[in-house]
């Protein structure tokens, strides 16, 4: 039985760790089904989520120095100490990367992003180790972007990036979609209902899903908890708030009339029942990050985007309007009240065509087969032939 050997590296955030891991898993079930076998080999940072992820999937991890650039508008800032001591960092990551490239010999390296996909990414040209680099946003991330003329080929999620690729780089770049997870795709309303205990809902009325992510976001959570005596008369509302902002909800939540807080659940964390919510879902309102907004136009859901204006590269502004600009979403931009969430959610909640036609046009953004495709590039880059 053969293997293939394949580097990962990028992490960080999520936003660079689940892609990778999904096209992962899908590497290694479509190498079994051709009888072969996959070893990976993760390049990542000790503090990264990566570290916890690659523990839990039990798939080998390895670090190696890098440095964090600190963005800002004044040139001058960008040469602070911080930025000096950590861009002085890369050169030892390179070296340390390229003796992990030159011992582990991949058959391909996917960098997904974050500042240890560059030394890496590096590593691997010089090592002559094909490179597969994939961009999560709309707009390109400092890392990637330094990645874009080494690259062998460029995996982008939208045809919208590729304007902002180098000619060298345009010419190798293939729209592969952001990977999704399978189960993601797989969900049912009626499984929510009963694994949340949603009996009190009225399914007549559109059910609204409010998320800040894992972590929850005081901005939305605080929008939505002024809108619910307007919210719930016309709406379920299922609410991931956040494990610490859980307990002050709760008690806002025991101050509604009986007959709409049957129609509001607020919890602090939605975990293996994610599918089945979105699946349950009429209106998402939530961040725009590059995961959340695969996501959604994967399953084709009308949304209220409220990006995190602290985003690196305001990466998520620039998603959200993306969508916006399509008619596949509606975006929050700026100083963001409960009246303008009021005004953007209630067409949406009033008008079922409208809603209807937002999701098709989030579905045909949508690349469900995304993972897929970046196994095809992957697989491709590989051969000798390719290169």
């Amino acid at each position: 039985m053969t293997s293939f050997r394949l580097i990962v590296t990028g992490g960080g955030t999520g936003g660079h760790t689940y892609p990778a891991l999904t096209a992962v898993r899908t590497l290694q079930a479509r190498l079994a089904a051709a009888g072969r076998t996959l070893e990976v080999l993760w390049v990542g940072t000790p503090d990264g989520l990566e570290a916890r992820v690659t523990t839990a999937e039990r798939i080998p991890f390895t670090t190696v120095a890098t440095g964090k650039i600190r963005r800002s508008s004044n040139p001058l800032k960008l040469l602070s100490p911080a930025n000096l001591r950590d861009m002085a960092r890369v050169p030892l990551g390179v070296v340390q990367a390229r003796s992990v490239v030159s011992g582990f010999r991949p058959d391909v390296v996917l960098a997904t992003g974050g500042y240890v996909a560059v030394p890496v990414g590096l590593a691997a040209k010089m090592c002559r180790r094909p490179l597969v680099v994939h961009e999560q946003t709309v707009r390109l991330g400092l890392a990637n972007r330094g990645l874009a003329r080494a690259a062998t080929a460029f995996a982008v999620s939208s045809e919208s990036t590729l304007q902002y690729l180098p000619g060298g780089a345009r010419e190798r770049a293939v729209v592969t979609g952001n990977p999704v997870r399978p189960e993601v795709l797989a969900g049912h309303p009626d499984k929510a209902v009963q694994t949340l205990g949603l009996w009190a809902f009225d399914r007549a009325r559109p059910t609204v899903y409010v998320t800040g992510g894992a972590q929850g976001s005081a901005q939305i959570n605080g929008l939505v908890a002024e809108l619910l005596p307007w919210l719930l008369p016309q709406a379920n509302v299922v609410h991931q708030c956040g494990p610490a902002h859980e307990a002050e909800l709760r008690r806002r939540a025991a101050e509604l009339p009986p007959e709409l807080a049957g129609r509001y659940l607020v919890t602090g964390f939605v975990g293996a029942e994610l599918p089945d919510v979105l699946a349950l879902a009429d209106v998402v309102v939530s961040r725009s990050g590059a995961g959340t907004v695969a996501e959604l136009t994967a399953l084709g859901k009308a949304s209220v985007l409220v990006p995190l204006a602290s985003s690196a590269g305001n990466e998520q502004a620039h998603n959200a309007q993306h969508l916006q600009s399509a008619g596949a979403a509606a975006a929050l931009l700026g100083e963001v009240t409960a009246g303008h969430l009021a005004e953007a959610v209630a067409p949406l909640l009033a008008d079922p065509a409208r809603r209807a036609d937002m999701a098709y046009r989030a579905r045909t953004l949508g690349r469900p087969d995304a993972a897929e495709r970046l196994v095809d590039l992957l697989l491709t880059a590989a051969q000798p032939s390719s290169r």
